[in-house]
């Protein structure tokens, strides 16, 4: 088992994207980026063990939604027009992504045990196929090579995996929310993948003593005794739980006022944002705030609190500008909503 999500020590902002991208996958994901041995995959992994299960298609390679006809593979397809699909409850796929991963692994490949056995070419489905309707996470991600980099983005975009070599030809759905973690020493991160990225972390390590006491005393003791930790901790992850499955059922009956969705435009434009991106996944991740926090509609202090990690990562980069892009979007909120 996970550490549990509970039990991590301040990363609040870590701990708040990631509560959010899993009330609203469409946000876009999660980056993670800062100093070593903060946690950042500890978090990711930890919040796999609160994600409610899903209904999928009994022995669907992909985990289709029984109830997305439009989402279904081609095998889903053809048992559907036979028939009713049976589900199943399955947990919520969160996948790895090693750096190493080649190609074939990552998309998927000819199946050769069988094609030597049976003489038949069949697909061996990749990780994309297991992370659909789930979360992929891939660490160090500002080191993948540049074509696994256009990889992701292409599925990511479209929504869909196609793998066309060796004879076969397959497509499959691969909807997924991309979790990323790095580093910025060792190197920064494509602006095109960048842009993808719903919510962006800036993790530095703590400052203060009484914060990295704990810190060590929790992983001390989760160490030294897990199964007494976990049950330590075991009635707030449920209750955390709860509260992911609530929100997600209360996502579409949350409104945003014509009010607040000017302030995030107006907020974007004063940072000067490329695109419209900015104000979609702003005003989507409030929306998943104020479900979280159990509000009908979404206000502008929603708004505050998740913009940095929303805007920090659009914006232009200024020479002559010393504070950090975090500073510059706190900055721009007081000036819009007050100090």
């Amino acid at each position: 088992m996970a550490f549990p999500f509970s039990a991590i020590v301040a990363q609040d902002e870590t701990k708040l994207a990631l509560l959010v991208a899993a009330v609203d996958p469409r946000i876009g994901g999660v980056l993670l980026f800062g100093d070593r041995g903060t946690g950042k995959s500890t978090a990711v992994r930890a919040l796999a063990q609160l994600l409610p299960p899903m209904r999928a298609v009994a022995q669907c390679r992909y985990g289709c939604d029984p109830a997305d006809a439009a989402a279904l593979c081609e095998e889903c397809r053809a048992r559907r027009k036979k028939g009713a699909l049976r589900s199943v409850k399955v947990p919520v796929p969160v996948v790895d992504l090693p750096l190493g991963a080649t190609e074939d692994r990552i998309v998927g490949a000819l199946d050769l045990e069988r094609a030597l056995a049976g003489g038949k070419r069949a697909f061996e489905p990749g990780l994309l196929a297991r992370a659909n309707r789930g979360f992929l996470y891939v660490d160090e991600v500002n080191l993948l090579e540049d074509h696994l980099v256009d990889l992701l983005l292409d599925v990511a975009a479209s929504g869909e995996n196609i793998v066309e070599r060796e004879g076969l030809s397959v497509r499959h759905p691969a909807r997924f929310v991309l979790v990323g973690s790095g580093n910025p020493e060792e190197g920064e991160l494509r602006p095109q993948l960048l842009d993808r990225f719903g919510l962006s972390v800036d993790i530095r390590t703590p400052e203060d003593l009484p914060t990295r006491v704990e810190v060590v005393m929790r992983r001390d003791a989760y160490e030294r005794a897990p199964q007494a930790f976990l049950a330590q901790w075991d009635k707030a992850e449920g209750k955390l739980r709860k509260q992911i499955s609530a929100s997600r059922a209360r996502l579409p009956d949350i409104k945003t006022s014509q009010a607040t969705l000017e302030a995030a435009a107006r907020l974007c434009m004063q940072l000067g944002t490329d695109g419209l991106r900015g104000e979609l996944t702003l005003t989507r991740a409030a929306r998943a705030l104020a479900a979280l926090e159990g509000a009908d509609e979404v206000d502008t202090g929603h708004l505050r609190r998740i913009a940095v990690p929303a805007l920090r990562h659009r914006l232009r980069r200024n020479p002559l500008e010393e504070a950090g892009s975090g500073t510059r979007v706190e900055r721009a909120i007081n000036e819009l909503f007050g100090g």
